[in-house]
């Protein structure tokens, strides 16, 4: 073959080659899964999905048990359970209140032996909302049950049986215990001005019966368009 011939070829082959290393598409890095996996915890954390952040905590914690990073989540899902627990609370949802403070004692990071500075500070500020927290819960669920309001709402409207004075007489107290356990603040509708002042004196009758030193709040309305009505308004917890 002649010289021309085989530098021909050669470079023939060369071009081809590099051509096909250059169609070769190049390997995909692989995905850090483990930022992934933080990034998405952050998300739940972020989304309020608090059953869904713990569930995504553990299998970070499981994969790297002695991962310290970790723990600023577990203190932040701890936070927001406390939170949570202190909102519905407010709302009168004691078992939801409950459960949620349950999980934020579960999660908050014990303190080390020694604490101090900044980390020991935030750790005994945590421990004390925990234990506040805690305190309200007792106190709500240490409250006698609703007779006729309902504890999560603003107020509760009790139209009075003032025809039937056996009824209004079991009406009136339920509402005063109410109103002495659940702190009410009570607003008296009537169509007609005589019928106030008798309505106010039989409800601080029982009132004063139930606690002595109970501040009683009564509020006269007339409204000639409704029947006679107490509305009770429940203290914030």
């Amino acid at each position: 073959m002649k010289p021309f011939a085989s530098r021909y070829l050669l470079l023939v082959a060369f071009s081809v080659l590099l051509g096909a290393c250059q169609s070769t598409p190049p390997v995909a890095e692989a995905p850090d899964t483990r930022a992934t996996a933080i990034a998405q915890l952050e998300q739940s954390l972020a989304s309020s999905e608090l059953a869904t952040a713990e569930d995504q905590l553990a299998a970070l914690q499981a994969e790297t048990p002695n991962d310290q990073s970790l723990e600023q989540y577990q203190r932040q899902l701890a936070e927001a359970y406390l939170r949570r627990s202190q909102i519905v609370l407010q709302k009168g949802d004691v078992n939801a209140a409950a459960t949620a403070l349950s999980r934020a004692r579960a999660l908050m990071p014990k303190a080390p032996a020694l604490t101090g500075g900044v980390n020991g500070a935030i750790t005994e500020a945590r421990k004390a909302e925990l234990e506040k927290a805690e305190a309200a819960l007792l106190a709500a669920e240490a409250k006698p049950k609703a007779k006729v309001i309902d504890p999560t709402a603003e107020s509760t409207t009790v139209a009075l049986n003032i025809t039937d004075s056996r009824k209004l007489r079991r009406q009136l107290d339920a509402i005063a215990a109410d109103v002495v356990n659940y702190e009410c603040a009570v607003t008296i509708q009537a169509p007609r001005t005589n019928d106030y002042p008798w309505l106010a004196t039989l409800l601080t009758k029982r009132v004063k019966k139930l606690n002595p030193d109970f501040d009683l709040q009564i509020e006269k309305q007339i409204v000639r368009t409704v029947p006679a009505q107490m509305v009770l308004i429940p203290a914030k917890p």
